[in-house]
């Protein structure tokens, strides 16, 4: 049975990934991950999205996997297809970006959370994740104050180097890339960069979903899955 790596956002645990691990399972090994002080992995000296990269591996015992990332986890997935493209199969990059912004912003945003602790920041996030009257709200704001802060803001640190836009032509692996219509935190013209630089990548645009595409719109997304990963 193949192996199929999920990757999720900044903020998130394994957990968002509940829908798809139902659906992939059936099919496929599934290893859903953790980044550094989310989901109650230790904090981790971080510094770059290669380091992330590289702690993700830590947890995928398999020589050859397909990756699904989203949003954090889909810079992770990139960066894995560029340094080790032997080891990927397959590339699902959901709600992310290969630049998320000016670093100025991200590294505003760690150094608030240093000082004040992700409450600070918990409904902004929220807004973006989900579209509103999202009936589970509570559950996902439970895992996002979850985080450590530190390892929180760590990310956020490794985001502010992040800048993939040219590199991501060197992608090999087959890819689907997947926006939320209404997604405030990776547009759908950031997808459409990546679906236009990747060669032979796939674009998909959910009209309305926010940035937690998967859990919203588990049943298309898994759909999707399915088949670019079969």
């Amino acid at each position: 049975m193949s192996t199929v790596v999920l990757c999720g956002s900044l903020g998130s645990s394994s957990e968002m990934w509940e829908p798809q691990r139902a659906a992939l399972g059936q099919r496929f090994d599934v290893v859903a991950t953790e980044h550094p002080g989310h989901g109650g992995a230790p904090v981790a000296d971080v510094r770059d999205i290669g380091d992330l990269a590289r702690y993700v591996l830590e947890q995928v015992a398999a020589d050859r996997f397909s990756f699904v990332g989203l949003s954090l986890g889909g810079a992770v997935a990139m960066q894995l297809a560029l340094d080790a493209p032997e080891r990927i199969d397959r590339l699902a990059l959901l709600c992310t970006s290969a630049y998320f912004g000016p670093p100025a912003g991200w590294r505003e945003r760690a150094a608030l959370v240093r000082a004040e602790g992700l409450e600070a920041i918990v409904d902004v996030v929220l807004a973006r994740w989900f579209t509103p009257g999202f009936p589970d709200l509570p559950r996902y704001r439970e895992m996002f104050l979850a985080t450590d802060p530190q390892g929180y803001a760590r990310c956020c640190d490794a985001i502010a180097g992040w800048d993939a836009r040219d590199a991501v032509a060197g992608i090999v692996a087959p890819t689907l890339c997947v926006a939320g219509g209404d997604d405030p935190s990776t547009p759908p013209e950031h997808l459409e960069l990546l679906a236009s630089r990747i060669p032979g990548a796939r674009l998909e645009v959910f009209p309305g979903a926010r940035h937690l595409a998967n859990v919203e719109h588990a049943d298309d997304v898994n759909r999707l899955l399915l088949e670019h990963l079969a």
